[in-house]
C-alpha cells in the first residue's frame, strides 16, 4: 500500500472518528432556534432533494389536477392541513411558521418540484422538519386533491384564495367521504 493512500485512509479513519466524538458529545446544537451551519444545511438540503427526486420517480401523476373540483377539494383540506406551516396568500407567518427550522417553503410561491414530487412529499412526509406524513391518515385520492390545489396556490390573489377556501367541502365532510369510500371497498371493515 502506498504513504499516500495510507495517508488518506487515517485521514478518513480521523473524520469518522471526530464525526463520532461530537455526536455522542452532544456537541452540534439541534435546537431549532439556530440555524444549521452551511454545509449541514447544504447536506440536509442536498438529501432531501435526492431522496425525494429518486422515491417519486414512480408516481403516476393524474391527468385532471386541473379539475376545478379536485382543486376546491384541495383547497379545504390545505387551509386545515398545510396553511398554519406554509401559508397563502395575504397570509402573515404565524407561530407555528415563525417557530420552524428548517422554515417551511411558502407555498404560495412557484416551487421547482414536480407533481410527482410534491405528492410524495405530502403522503410521507419528511424527516425532522415537521412536515407529517399526511398518507397515514388521508387516501391518494385527498393528497392528489391537495397537490392540484397547492400548483394552483401561487396564481391566486388573497381575494380569490379566501373565496375559493370558503366555497371549498369542509375538511370534516372529506374525511367523512374517504371513511365511507373505505367502508365500501373493505366490506365495511375498517384497516
Amino acid at each position: 500500500m502506498s504513504a499516500g493512500r495510507r495517508w488518506g485512509l487515517v485521514a478518513g479513519a480521523l473524520l469518522v472518528l471526530a464525526a463520532v466524538v461530537m455526536i455522542y458529545a452532544g456537541l452540534y446544537n439541534i435546537a431549532a432556534d439556530v440555524p444549521h451551519t452551511p454545509p449541514v444545511y447544504w447536506l440536509l438540503e442536498t438529501i432531501r432533494g435526492r431522496s425525494v427526486a429518486a422515491r417519486s420517480r414512480d408516481v403516476i401523476v393524474p391527468k385532471d389536477l386541473d379539475d376545478a373540483n379536485r382543486i376546491s377539494k384541495g383547497a379545504g383540506q390545505y387551509v386545515e392541513m398545510c396553511s398554519d406551516c406554509h401559508l397563502a396568500p395575504g397570509m402573515k407567518r404565524t407561530e407555528i411558521s415563525r417557530g420552524l427550522y428548517p422554515r417551511a417553503p411558502e407555498l404560495r410561491h412557484k416551487t421547482d418540484l414536480t407533481p410527482a414530487e410534491q405528492f410524495w412529499i405530502v403522503k410521507h412526509g419528511v424527516k425532522m422538519t415537521g412536515m407529517p406524513a399526511w398518507g397515514v391518515t388521508h387516501d391518494d385520492d385527498l393528497l392528489w386533491d391537495v397537490v392540484a390545489f397547492v400548483r394552483k396556490l401561487p396564481e391566486l390573489t388573497p381575494e380569490q384564495y379566501e373565496a375559493l377556501v370558503k366555497n371549498a367541502p369542509k375538511h370534516e365532510e372529506l374525511m367523512q367521504e374517504m371513511e365511507m369510500g373505505h367502508d365500501h371497498k373493505h366490506g365495511g371493515e375498517h384497516q
